[in-house]
């Protein structure tokens, strides 16, 4: 299951709907853009709490998926502790593909 994740990561960002970077994340969130915010899960408590609070005001999807070095390679970059699928088709392939994960 993982390896559907990380390649649809890569599908996305390949295509332009997936933007990285806390910073980058959180200006997708406060626009409006971001339909699915993935959070690696050996981020810091403090970055976490923040993200979780902000989709949650803002009803976006959020999850926690493999680590930050995992999470950079999937996308082609180094280390990243959040990405943001900015697509709606590519956000909910990837909510399915990860619910199934969690289980």
């Amino acid at each position: 299951m993982q390896n559907k994740i990380t390649s649809m990561l890569g599908l996305a960002t390949k295509a332009g709907k997936l933007v990285s970077g806390e910073f980058m994340v959180e200006n997708a969130i406060k626009d409006f853009s971001a339909k699915l915010v993935i959070l690696a899960t050996d981020c810091s408590d403090n970055t976490k709490k923040k993200f979780r609070d902000r989709t949650t005001y803002r009803n976006v999807p959020y999850y926690e998926f493999s680590d930050k070095d995992e999470l950079g390679r999937c996308i082609g970059k180094e280390f990243r502790a959040c990405v943001a699928i900015t697509d709606e088709g590519f956000a909910t392939t990837l909510i399915g593909l990860l619910e199934q994960n969690n289980k």
